[in-house]
């Protein structure tokens, strides 16, 4: 998750076969396409969505101050007793480090102070990453919840989980308020409420490389869809291309990751789950893929 970009307000467009409501949130384009019959009631179901991911961004992005994630990053070495909705978050990224063998890690994101992917030549030296890397480690801190404690020079940050979340929750307040066919989109990772009615499944577009140019099509109608890979934030060194997917064990992009994998699941957090985890596994990418349960596309 990223700083949101203000104004915050939404825009509506038809559709041949529905409208599209659009929002900024998390750092992200954000979408809602509906099968509404009205512009009002593709409005009211937009700003339900968009107010959803704005209180995931206001609670959970480290841009922002006065949050559960700023009082634990500024915490300086004392407990913090978080809520039941934090509190499964935690849980959540803790099952991930345990899975990943911790190479998934949400204090590693203080390596950002030597790493930007800018795709510049720019590379951090070794010196530089190993005193970052000293602040990173998440059995360096405590948690027991519903109370996290992390030493005085350690922060967290949920952005590698926020916008599945996000997306989920979305949708779960849509099937709460309507039987209207929708599709919940927060920067490429995406699920439905269930199959559309106007048309034989949802076409979405999965980018490749070239930013903004959709390499796939993929048609769902049902279930969610996340993508992970560095088709925006990579470095170029001497024909070399070092991705932002970074072993927080090293310090150093993961070796020999995918461009982008994508992973179909029933909620947008599972599928994001093994995306991410699929990247970090590298050159073994799709030995890991091959042994989930869930349809995947994979990148090189």
């Amino acid at each position: 998750m990223s700083s949101r970009s203000p104004p915050r307000d939404i825009s509506i467009r038809s559709l041949q076969q529905g409208w599209l409501g659009r929002f900024q949130a998390m750092g992200s384009p954000c979408e809602l396409l509906c099968e509404s019959r009205t512009r009002s009631a593709a409005r009211q179901l937009t700003n339900l969505v968009a107010a959803e991911a704005w209180r995931v961004e206001d609670k959970f992005s480290r841009y922002l101050s006065g949050n559960v994630i700023d009082r634990i990053n500024s915490a300086q070495g004392e407990p913090v007793l978080v809520d039941d909705e934090t509190a499964n978050l935690l849980d959540f990224a803790d099952t991930l480090y345990e899975l990943s063998n911790a190479s998934f890690d949400i204090t590693s994101g203080v390596m950002r102070q030597v790493w930007n992917f800018d795709g510049s030549d720019t590379l951090p030296s070794q010196e530089q990453v190993s005193r970052v890397l000293a602040r990173v480690g998440w059995r360096k801190g405590r948690w027991v919840r519903p109370t996290l404690r992390l030493p005085a020079d350690m922060e967290i940050d949920l952005g590698g989980l926020g916008k599945e979340y996000a997306v989920d929750s979305a949708v779960l307040i849509l099937r709460g308020h309507t039987d209207t066919p929708c599709l919940v989109n927060f920067g490429g990772d995406l699920a439905v409420t269930g199959p559309p009615q106007q048309r034989a499944a949802w076409s979405v577009g999965v980018e490749g490389v070239a930013e903004g140019r959709a390499d796939r099509m993929i048609e769902l109608r049902a279930g969610a869809l996340a993508t992970s890979g560095d088709a925006r934030r990579f470095l170029l060194k001497e024909g070399n291309r070092y991705s932002h997917i970074l072993d927080p064990r090293t310090g150093w992009p993961v070796a020999d990751a995918p461009n982008s994998v994508t992973v179909a699941a029933d909620t947008c957090t599972q599928a994001g789950m093994i995306s991410t985890l699929a990247m970090l596994r590298g050159a073994d990418a799709e030995i890991f893929l091959d042994d989930q349960a869930e349809q995947y596309w994979c990148r090189r």
